[in-house]
């Protein structure tokens, strides 16, 4: 059943958050992730207006995005936003509902 990381975040400095976002799309990938948005438009109807990006990434299982956001390569590349408050983050992964 295939998975999805949902993450809303809040670009603090530009040039050290890229450091993150240049490593992220290749491990993704690495662990067989699509990513379905990743910034653009948005609305935010309900809930805190404090963050301006928002990304959906689709991945085979639970299993396959749990094991990308635990690899070693996005815990080194996520250091990059967390430095110095790069960046502001919220990420969870949800499950698609059977036959989805």
């Amino acid at each position: 059943m295939s998975a999805y990381w949902l993450a809303r975040s809040k670009i603090n400095d530009p040039v050290r958050y890229k450091r993150y976002t240049d490593l992220v799309p290749d491990i993704i990938a690495a662990h067989q992730g699509r990513i379905l948005a990743r910034g653009g438009e948005f609305a935010v109807l309900e809930g805190p207006k404090k963050f301006e990006r928002f990304v959906v990434i689709q991945f085979p299982s639970l299993a396959h995005a749990r094991a990308c956001y635990e690899s070693p390569a996005y815990q080194a590349a996520s250091r990059h936003r967390q430095e110095e408050g790069a960046g502001e983050v919220e990420l969870v992964i949800v499950e698609a509902m059977p036959g989805i």
